[in-house]
């Protein structure tokens, strides 16, 4: 698959529109695919090389087996620094031993370590509204690396190398949460059982039970977890802005009299039906969206120095904030990202529209976009720059 794979590869043949109609949220679906079409993502080499060249301390990076977590200090040590402290240092061959003796390899937030990963996850925040964590899997036995289990947030599984067996059971309880009243039941007999091959994806909503288990053979997948919005998180956005209102910061009348508890709780009931006007889902999911943060990218040289870009007008630059919101109104373009509001001329409009979704931009073809000249353009792109917005390449 040629580039970074988007949110309509993943669920190819369906569309994404009929994707989030019927099935997020709804149901478990897998969406079969050639063989090494997810290959680019993670070379065997690449991950040998993060391995090899990170610090990664459990749990970030663990093994399980059998539904149990190996003792980290079967497979690391702790070595001391010349100022103070130690850092887990891999050790290789005791390592391999569990993985040949069946272990699963997990790694957390694989994303912050790999590029093409990296790459991924921001164009599936664009597309998903969410943020995305991606976690590694890998495993070469025939044991299972975790029990039946149901996760509280969506998923993607990539299957990028080998296969895997995987048994859906279905929810239990619909829409659970990681706090919750209640905990699911746990489930019958699963409901399907299937191998994941090497180009398959497979989406499982959250709640839904299933378990994983090797087939005897090596498998590599990349499980790109995110949490879409619910009423609750809308509720708790809503509490932090009542904190405007008088009766919502006053103390409650606990030895009034019933008639004064009465009057306090018809008092909040007209603020709360004050504050969920018709567009306050709405309202929520815009600002949840700008105040998503910005992905960290540096670009130096050139960020460390006063020019911010060089010369070249071939240089390419990318946005890193992938749910930042637009405004435009009265001339102007209100730009809501990493928490921050920005307001600039209407002419920055195309610039801002043909960054927004991440990809790289050179800056030749953004001054072609716009009435601006070329040194207004540049000196944008550095301001948004400064701002941690915008990075080379």
């Amino acid at each position: 698959m040629p580039g970074t794979p988007t949110l309509a590869d993943l669920v190819a043949p369906l569309g994404v529109s009929q994707f989030f109609r019927d099935v997020q949220g709804e149901t478990y679906r897998r969406f079969e695919g050639p063989a090494g079409r997810f290959a680019d993502l993670l070379p065997w080499p690449a991950l040998n090389a993060i391995l090899r060249q990170h610090r990664l301390e459990f749990p970030r990076l663990r093994l399980a087996l059998d539904g149990t977590p190996v003792p980290m200090e079967s497979y690391t040590d702790l070595v001391p620094t010349r100022r103070s402290g130690t850092v887990p240092r891999l050790q290789a061959a005791p390592f391999t031993e569990h993985l040949r003796g069946g272990a699963t390899m997990v790694l957390d937030a694989i994303q912050e370590l790999s590029d093409p990963i990296g790459d991924l996850a921001r164009g599936l925040e664009h597309d998903l509204r969410e943020s995305v964590q991606v976690n590694l899997y890998a495993g070469w036995g025939v044991t299972h690396g975790f029990d039946v289990h149901w996760d509280d947030h969506d998923a993607f599984i990539i299957q990028v190398a080998g296969r895997k067996r995987w048994r859906m059971h279905g929810p239990t309880r619909p829409a659970p949460l990681h706090r919750d009243v209640e905990q699911p039941e746990r489930p019958g007999e699963p409901i399907d059982d299937f191998i994941l091959e090497d180009g398959d994806v497979l989406y499982v909503p959250r709640g839904h039970w299933h378990d994983v288990t090797a087939v005897g053979e090596m498998s590599l997948h990349l499980t790109l977890g995110f949490s879409p919005a619910t009423g609750i998180d809308l509720v708790s956005w809503l509490a932090d802005k009542l904190r405007s209102s008088t009766a919502f910061r006053q103390d409650l009348p606990r030895f009034g009299t019933e008639e004064d508890r009465a009057a306090r709780a018809a008092a909040l009931r007209a603020e709360l039906e004050t504050a969920l006007t018709g567009d306050v889902v709405d309202r929520f999911l815009a600002e949840r969206d700008s105040s998503a943060p910005a992905h960290p990218r540096v670009g130096l040289p050139w960020a460390a120095t006063p020019d911010l870009l060089p010369d070249g007008d071939e240089t390419e630059v990318r946005f890193l904030v992938p749910r930042a919101v637009l405004e435009e109104s009265d001339g102007r373009v209100t730009l809501l990202a990493d928490g921050k509001r920005f307001v600039f001329a209407g002419a920055a409009a195309p610039l801002l529209k043909a960054l927004i979704d991440g990809t790289p931009q050179a800056i030749k073809r953004l001054a072609e976009l716009s009435e601006l000249d070329r040194g207004t353009v540049r000196a944008f792109l550095g301001e948004l720059t400064t701002q941690g917005l915008l990075s080379i390449g």
